[in-house]
């Protein structure tokens, strides 16, 4: 099962590595990790999303917990956060299929950001099963490139992840 985790953290150097290495040393694999700063510049706030079961990442909280630069973990439930992943592909764009592929990005509500003779580039920032969407619908033109975020979640409504 695939679990998102938010974690708080002091806007320290090294801090990330402390956080992937503990994830590191019990064997357990990161999909996606994205950090930034808060509102408050000592804090940062880390997204990770990992598959696992339940007992790993039960233990894998409390681990993160015992980490001094840590502030707070929460494990965001399903249904119960937003998340977002941006993404920019490269795709390959003959002048015979150009009219194609800009409707392809149109429909998926994506943005054309680059456009070159052979080759343009869009800009889509979703839900990861719509970002795999729009790239199932690309790969027949041919991808010459893809560049990824990673998730970015926050809790919907009025709870919110502070210090």
């Amino acid at each position: 099962m695939q679990y998102t985790l938010s974690v708080l953290v002091e806007n320290h150097a090294g801090v990330l590595s402390k956080i992937s290495g503990l994830f590191s040393r019990r064997g357990f694999n990161i999909d996606s990790l994205a950090v930034g700063v808060t509102s408050n510049p000592d804090v940062s706030r880390i997204t990770i999303v990992a598959n696992g079961d339940e007992y790993v990442v039960e233990q894998l909280e409390k681990q993160l917990n015992k980490v001094i630069p840590v502030i707070k973990v929460k494990r965001l439930n399903n249904g119960e956060f937003i998340s977002r992943e941006l993404i920019m592909i490269k795709v390959h764009c003959a002048a015979s299929k150009r009219a194609e592929i800009i409707k392809t990005v149109e429909i998926m509500q994506a943005k054309i950001v680059d456009v070159a003779q052979s080759c343009v580039t869009v800009e889509y920032c979703e839900c990861t099963s719509r970002v795999e969407t729009l790239i199932d619908l690309l790969k027949p033109y041919g991808i010459r490139e893809i560049v990824r975020t990673g998730t970015i979640a926050i809790d919907r409504g009025n709870t919110a992840l502070s210090v």
